[in-house]
């Protein structure tokens, strides 16, 4: 990996615009957790390190949330700042509300229910594989995975507070995250009055890996050096809830060393970095603080060039040596090394690649080359960390590249970039993309992910992104729930995941492409970008209820109306309406997406979306969308409507003997006369027969049909280019 270049922090002002849910008023709402209003904004201070308050600093930095963290510190004897600092690692600080993460953990200290049941793992609903010309039917096997540590039971055993308590209210919450890391920190022999440096035992064990070895192990390594590298730069920021935290950056602080053991594993199976060497933090700033008689100010960091914005526990003379690449040809059990950039904890966990007793072969396809690589699709996996990493082992599976846990952020591979996983539903983006899992539990009412999982996965995305030239957009980094089905069959059982919840535009941020407008007031389209922590959704079908969260989605209407009926889908919804589910998105537009601009009225915007306009409220006050830039494309005349296709697959002339030729199949939808679509990349037609177990007799068809891809609906579709023109941008 090139050495990293310098960083430039620029300083944008975000207005903090009332904190009441925007879209509170839908049909079939129901009370939510009590908002506070954020502090207003003013003018930003100088760029550069974060400024916070002394321990001395007045009454109006240290109430609220920040004082709980104070309390809980003095009770337990841990240092202010490594409560902070971890906590800013699990929630950022948030309370949720009350609601578990997707993986079951509460509050601002990440409290883990270790008697939450994980739901089904992916398989459901939709062939993985997505080649109707070789259907892969899932068996869900049986999976014994190991239950998370019950950090929630153990800190109510250490402080003496209820569970609902220690779930449902930040300050006990906090309370509860101190307690553990006392204890923690007892068990490693030291006194619990230590300062920061005595405490990296402790902190390494806050995760919950297992209990054996686990300040040995190059994850817990990598979680600890992440939260002493955010101690010395420092953070601050407006939770969503309006509390205003700040942990002061304390850039002398040493990264302390403890006493290490050797990782369970072969090291030739994981990346030997040598020793961990002294971290060089950088700034992780979401607001810069002003005195205390003076309000808090949310700010953007944005960095030149392009260079991680998280914090790095390597130098750069470290980082600038290339990660490890997978041995080319291994099979489960090598000793292949994992392809992941330096400043993350990653292993090499591979795959099953095996002939199976029905004649065909699991649990993926191999290369005997590279091959290009188009999209990077972010899954959530609905089950554990650990019971993924064992169904990925398993050859009647299913299959993907990298899997990401949640409590500290730890990746595993299991598969080399140029071999193609079974995970996204359409054989066409299976061949020309890399899958990330994500630990996760969406389907058991999981409303966030924490921030070791987003910065993990972040720092992942970004390596491969400039490893294969993938452009760093909503058009290339993909949801599953963005990917098309391939033929309309197959449309209505395509996967959701990973959900409104997901925050795209803090994602965007950590991979140092943030969600920014463009084309000025003569722009033709949109870039969806509610404000996160206000937009509230109603959603229905979350077990136990979903109370108003954040979330990077909004709702389209048929008409510049909240009473107005969501717009239809004919492919999800053949015979019936859009529903409000949170699994549902057939009316609902994300976070990052771009769309044609078809009208504005009174607080309303309109956007072509499935064949007609589609409103989202977009109040000048607390704007949903930026105005964007980028190509576009109508009908030709004379051609519309035309068909839209989910895959780019060649026509019949251009397969040679012995390929059998793949359908042209429309899906069910089509563009009329006169409407226009946000135009992603133009790509020729092609399509890769890969039915043998040995790479050798694959093939790949190419002919001469161009497509453009298009953002047709909340997937990505394709039309054929000789049925479009360019309509501006």
């Amino acid at each position: 990996m090139r050495r990293l270049p310098g960083i430039t922090v620029v300083t944008a002002l975000a207005v903090l615009v009332s904190a009441v849910p925007a879209q509170a008023a839908y049909p079939g709402s129901r009370p939510t957790w009590p908002w506070k209003r954020p502090a207003p904004a003013t003018a930003a201070a100088s760029p550069g390190a974060v400024a916070g308050p002394s321990s001395s600093a007045g009454a109006g930095a240290r109430s609220g949330r920040q004082a709980a963290f104070a309390k809980a510190a003095r009770t337990y004897g841990v240092p202010e700042s490594v409560l902070l600092a971890v906590s800013y690692l699990e929630s950022r600080w948030e309370g949720h509300r009350g609601l578990p993460s997707v993986s079951a953990g509460y509050g601002p200290m990440h409290l883990v229910d270790g008697r939450a049941r994980p739901g089904r793992p992916h398989g459901v609903g939709e062939d993985p594989r997505g080649d109707e010309t070789r259907p892969r039917v899932i068996a869900l096997p049986t999976t014994a995975a190991a239950p998370p540590r019950d950090t929630l039971r153990r800190a109510s055993e250490l402080t003496g507070l209820p569970l609902r308590r220690l779930r449902e209210d930040p300050s006990a919450n906090i309370m509860g995250g101190a307690a553990l890391l006392a204890d923690y920190r007892r068990r490693t022999g030291g006194s619990p009055d230590a300062g920061p440096a005595g405490w990296y035992g402790a902190v390494a064990r806050y995760p919950g890996v297992p209990e054996e070895g686990a300040v040995g192990t190059e994850a817990a390594r990598s979680f600890a050096d992440e939260v002493y590298a955010t101690i010395q730069a420092g953070a601050a920021r407006v939770t969503d809830d309006g509390e205003r935290v700040v942990l002061p950056a304390t850039p002398g602080l040493p990264t302390p060393r403890a006493p290490l053991s050797e990782p369970p594993a072969p090291m030739a199976q994981r990346r030997a970095h040598g020793p961990t060497p002294t971290p060089t933090p950088e700034p992780v700033t979401d607001i810069v603080v002003k005195p205390a008689t003076e309000p808090a100010t949310k700010i953007t960091t944005v960095l030149a060039s392009a260079p991680s914005p998280l914090p790095t526990v390597m130098p750069a003379a470290l980082a600038a040596a290339p990660a490890a690449d997978p041995v080319a040809g291994s099979t489960a059990g090598s000793t292949a090394g994992p392809d992941c950039p330096r400043n993350v904890s990653c292993e090499w966990l591979p795959a099953v690649y095996r002939r199976l007793k029905d004649g065909g072969y699991g649990n993926h396809d191999r290369s005997d080359g590279p091959r290009k690589i188009d999209y990077i699709v972010i899954h959530d996996g609905e089950t554990s960390y650990d019971a993924m990493t064992r169904l990925v082992r398993n050859p009647e599976y299913l299959s993907w590249h990298f899997t990401i846990r949640s409590s500290d952020g730890h990746i595993a591979q299991h598969l080399r970039a140029r071999d193609i996983g079974w995970h996204a539903g359409n054989w066409y983006v299976n061949s020309r993309s890399i899958g990330l899992e994500h630990e996760g539990y969406l389907a058991r009412g999981g409303s966030w992910f924490t921030e070791a999982m987003y910065r993990a996965s972040a720092r992942l995305v970004r390596h491969l992104a400039a490893k294969y030239d993938v452009p760093l957009d909503r058009a290339h980094i993909l949801g599953h729930d963005n990917v098309p089905g391939t033929t309309p069959e197959t449309v209505s059982g395509m996967h959701d995941d990973p959900g409104p919840y997901w925050d795209w535009s803090h994602y965007f941020e950590l991979l140092g492409s943030p969600l920014r407008a463009s084309g000025g007031d003569a722009a033709r389209s949109v870039l969806i970008k509610p404000d996160y922590g206000t937009n509230s959704p109603n959603f229905t079908g979350c077990p136990g209820g979903c109370r108003g969260l954040g979330a990077s989605s909004v709702w389209l209407h048929t008409r510049p109306s909240l009473t107005a009926p969501l717009v239809s889908d004919i492919g999800k919804h053949p015979t019936g309406d859009s529903t409000y589910s949170v699994y549902d998105h057939a009316a609902r537009a994300s976070s990052g997406q771009r769309y044609a601009l078809a009208e504005r009225r009174d607080g309303w915007t309109a956007i072509w979306y499935l064949g007609r306009k589609a409103w989202f409220s977009d109040p000048a006050e607390a704007p949903t969308s930026l105005p964007a830039s980028g190509p576009l494309v109508t009908p030709r005349p004379g051609r519309a409507p035309i068909r839209v296709y989910g895959r780019a697959y060649p026509k019949a002339h251009a397969y040679p003997v012995g390929v059998p030729v793949q359908a042209l199949t429309p899906l069910q939808y089509s563009i009329p006369a006169g409407q226009v679509y946000s135009s992603g990349p133009t790509t020729r037609a092609s399509y890769l027969r890969a039915a043998a177990f040995d790479p050798a007799e694959h093939r790949v068809v190419r002919g001469e049909t161009r497509y453009r891809q298009i953002q047709f609906g909340h997937r990505i579709m394709f039309v054929r280019a000789s049925d479009v023109q360019p309509a501006g941008r």
